[in-house]
């Protein structure tokens, strides 16, 4: 008999819808185990003396839906009047959660709109009274994540940028620094951690799932990791505060506006030098205050990616804010991360394709996205404030875009912004690549 060869069916990459700045994976093969799922053993799939096999196709899966942009039903307003509140409950609307921003000296209310009234209406009804401007949905903000022999500080990405190499902690740049970060959980007891000045608190509600470590662990690594490890530092003896304001619901991670500025108004009264915020949303109007207020009247560097949309998408935010320092990733060749969003808001580039960095559990591992470049550009300004502790927030983006080497077209531009972000002798010990 002659055999039946018949073709397989290998699995198309993975899936990505696109909403914004969010991405949402669908499918991803993503084994790390070594083992090969393609039928190696020698055996012959030609057998003539028995039945013909035949590996039926996967049934299709529907696409899964994009992940909500903000929850259904809910507004966030910043400092509403005792009068003005009043007013809103007798129209209807309810007060779920309120905090109180010790460091703005103001309440932030999370309030159910009224039955019967859209979200764009009840927003609009909060924003028309004299203490409701700064009131908008409560929209969700995502963490944006996207081998060598590479082994801690002598990895391409800290070469490219002539970072030094930092044998111990105490005696490294910015070991006088303080940085606030918000992301996802962070794995303490990784072993890049020991020895650490790592502050870890979370900040979503109890009764929501937790975050997972992946994401924060890797971010945190990059800033503070022991340098005798594979997941070194930038900044290794510098004290960080990092706080896990997300949470899951099904297979979305994500963080609310109304907790993301309790951390913000947290990290404020921490006194960090600099917040690195390795996520991305859609414009609102009370992230708008209070970034505005950390920047300007609190003298808070605030370090954020551009997000990984893609080139056409629109500008994600906080870093599309003008007091944002807009972060967006290059590889080790100086190219842009295909999927980072452009425009005029990018201030500098730095290494986010293929950095080496802590896996979630133990070891290290690449990750790609403008999540990742981020830490260099926090690490930066956190050693340029520790050189020059006079200058102010306001002005150290416009220091270190002094200070990069311009990237793509003379000048800066809407993939690079000022170039790739440089230390220059900020850092006894920095070395050119």
């Amino acid at each position: 008999m002659v055999a039946l060869v018949l073709a397989l069916l290998v699995p198309a990459p993975a899936a990505v819808l696109l909403l914004g700045s969010a991405t949402i994976v669908l499918a991803d093969d993503d084994d790390d185990d070594g083992r090969d799922d393609d039928d190696d053993d020698g055996g012959d799939d030609d057998d003539d003396d028995g039945p013909i096999r035949v590996r039926r196709a996967p049934v299709p899966v529907a696409p899964a839906p994009p992940p909500p942009v903000f929850a259904p039903d809910e507004i966030v307003a910043l400092s509403l009047s005792d009068e003005d509140l009043a007013t809103l409950v007798a129209q209807g609307f309810a007060v779920i959660e309120e905090i109180s921003l010790t460091e703005f000296g103001e309440t932030s209310r999370r309030l159910r709109i009224p039955g019967g009234t859209t979200l764009i209406a009840a927003r609009d009804i909060v924003q028309a009274l004299a203490s409701g401007e700064a009131a908008d949905f409560n929209h969700y903000y995502r963490s944006e994540q996207g081998f060598d022999g590479c082994s801690g500080a002598s990895c391409p990405a800290r070469r490219s940028i002539a970072w030094p190499v930092q044998s111990v902690r105490d005696t490294s740049c910015g070991r006088s620094a303080t940085i606030g970060m918000i992301d996802t959980g962070i794995n303490g007891d990784h072993e890049t951690f020991a020895g650490a000045a790592l502050d870890l608190r979370r900040m979503s509600p109890e009764s929501f799932d937790p975050s997972g470590a992946v994401h924060g662990t890797a971010v945190a690594a990059l800033l503070v990791g022991d340098p005798a490890t594979r997941a070194a530092g930038l900044v290794p003896g510098a004290r960080l505060v990092a706080i896990d304001a997300f949470h899951r619901r099904g297979s979305d991670e994500r963080a609310d506006i109304f907790t993301l500025i309790e951390a913000l108004d947290t990290l404020a009264t921490e006194e960090v030098g600099v917040i690195n915020l390795s996520l991305a949303g859609p414009p609102n109007a009370v992230l708008e205050a209070v970034v505005e207020r950390l920047v300007r009247d609190r003298n808070i560097v605030v370090v954020s990616a551009v997000g990984n949309g893609g080139p056409a998408s629109e500008p994600a935010y906080p870093a599309a804010y003008a007091p944002v320092i807009a972060v967006t990733a290059v590889d080790r060749a100086g190219e842009v991360y295909r999927r980072a969003v452009r425009g005029d808001h990018v201030d500098l580039a730095a290494p986010g394709v293929d950095v080496w960095t802590a896996a979630s559990i133990s070891g290290a591992r690449q990750k790609t996205g403008t999540s990742f470049a981020v830490p260099f550009v926090s690490a930066a300004a956190a050693i340029l404030r520790e050189a020059h502790p006079d200058l102010p927030a306001i002005e150290v983006a416009a220091r270190l875009r002094d200070l990069a080497r311009d990237l793509g077209e003379p000048g800066p531009d809407a993939i690079f912004g000022a170039g790739l972000v440089g230390l220059g002798a900020l850092c006894d010990g920095a070395r050119d690549g």
